[in-house]
């Protein structure tokens, strides 16, 4: 089917929002597709670490040039149904989009840090409690904040704001957003999983990932899948300590709202909680190569 798609939809599919990927990543890819018979398992676990070009990705899987049944989450599917010379056409694609400058980069190691670690902590839980699919999760952790690059585009003191978010207690953290930018991360973020093309569930993940507290208190039972993707993707944000590596601050005040909420949810006591995150940091810590999108 890979072979049916030419450059030109390839070029086509990739129009619209645009993630920027990382350029370290971009430079790993491009050592890998010069060797003599490029692997198509290295190439998939490094785009597997940047949202940008596994957003990319999967938009191009998802398209209409594909005719899926259903649309996929999964980027070692994507990358095994397009091919090593489509990737790498998608790839080259991504890289021709516009360098980054310097301050750009160091802004966006913090999105980049954050998104890989809590992909990957959102897979280890997802693996281990079972209320959501591996890949899923994995493809949830890594996306839920593809805005913020986009935010920081059009925004230059988007970092501020940012840090002002993560500070206020009582409040959510699209809340701030909203009141000093008339939008929001998660907002955006929606639009480009959309963009994306994919599944609607996700992209309201991604829409919801900072109205929790709301959903855990008064939403009714019908919205069990939302309910286990917020879990999930809480529980790791909160493990990765997102609101230090985003936020800049001390005090995780979201989890401190809806943490009590979500462990009841899924049946964790605060011990058996704590194991799990211990299983987790100890992972990222060690760089162990397993804990890793299969």
């Amino acid at each position: 089917m890979s072979q049916d798609l030419t450059d030109e939809q390839i070029r086509h599919a990739l129009q619209g929002i645009s993630v920027p990927p990382q350029p370290q990543i971009m430079v790993d890819l491009q050592m890998e597709q010069v060797m003599p018979d490029p692997d198509l398992r290295v190439i998939a676990r490094l785009i597997s670490q940047d949202p940008g070009l596994s957003g990319s990705l999967l938009k191009i899987v998802n398209s209409p040039f594909f005719g899926l049944a259903n649309r996929i989450t999964s980027i070692q599917q994507a990358v095994n149904l397009l091919g090593v010379k489509k990737v790498i056409n998608i790839v080259n694609a991504q890289s021709i989009r516009g360098e980054l400058t310097d301050e750009n980069i160091v802004n966006l190691n913090r999105f980049w840090d954050s998104a890989q670690d809590v992909a990957m902590t959102c897979m280890t839980l997802a693996k281990r409690i079972g209320c959501l699919e591996p890949d899923e999760a994995y493809a949830l952790g890594l996306l839920h904040n593809c805005g913020i690059p986009l935010m920081l585009s059009r925004f230059p003191y988007y970092i501020e704001v940012m840090e002002e978010s993560y500070a206020q207690s009582g409040q959510r953290i699209v809340d701030i957003e909203n009141h000093r930018l008339n939008t929001n991360h998660a907002v955006i973020g929606y639009f480009t999983a959309k963009s994306w093309l994919l599944p609607g569930h996700l992209c309201e993940a991604i829409a919801s990932h900072h109205n929790a507290q709301q959903i855990f208190l008064e939403y009714g039972s019908k919205d069990a899948t939302l309910k286990n993707m917020l879990a999930i993707l809480k529980m790791a944000e909160h493990i990765c300590k997102a609101y230090q590596v985003l936020g800049n601050h001390p005090v995780d005040h979201e989890w401190n709202e809806i943490g009590t909420l979500i462990l009841e949810y899924v049946g964790l006591s605060e011990y058996d909680y704590e194991s799990l995150e211990a299983i987790c940091q100890e992972m990222m810590a060690s760089g162990d190569g397993r804990y890793y999108q299969d």
